[in-house]
């Protein structure tokens, strides 16, 4: 179980590096790409105790455009997504739709993909 663990969390990480300045990400988007839809709160706790440098943290957010935790920290996160041009009030990114990064789920078909036939 350890070893399902621990790549579940290389494949959170990796997913979370590769979201683009100025995009968000849920904790569901994230936990669906890595294969895992229903581990959500997980990956809050991937995030939450990360300390790799370089791994965009701030990036990831709760549902309907909540900042969610940061350690704590939520005027930093503010400030972080504030720098990449993000608005955030309050505790949510306004407009967090029209900067979403949705990343594609494992076995999920992306656009532009096209369909496997089934003959």
């Amino acid at each position: 179980m350890a070893t399902e663990r621990s790549e579940f969390t290389r494949q959170v990480l990796s997913l979370v590096c590769r979201i683009p300045v100025g995009r968000v990400a849920s904790y569901g988007d994230i936990a669906a790409a890595a294969g895992r839809p229903r581990a959500y709160r997980a990956v809050g706790n991937i995030m939450s105790t990360c300390t790799r440098p370089g791994v965009p943290c701030h990036r990831v957010i709760a549902a309907g455009g909540r900042l969610g935790g940061f350690g704590g920290n939520l005027s930093l996160k503010r400030a972080l997504l504030a720098s990449e041009g993000l608005v955030v009030t309050g505790t949510r990114v306004t407009d967090w739709k029209t900067h979403a990064w949705r990343p594609a789920a494992a076995g999920r078909r992306t656009a532009g993909q096209p369909r496997r036939s089934s003959r």
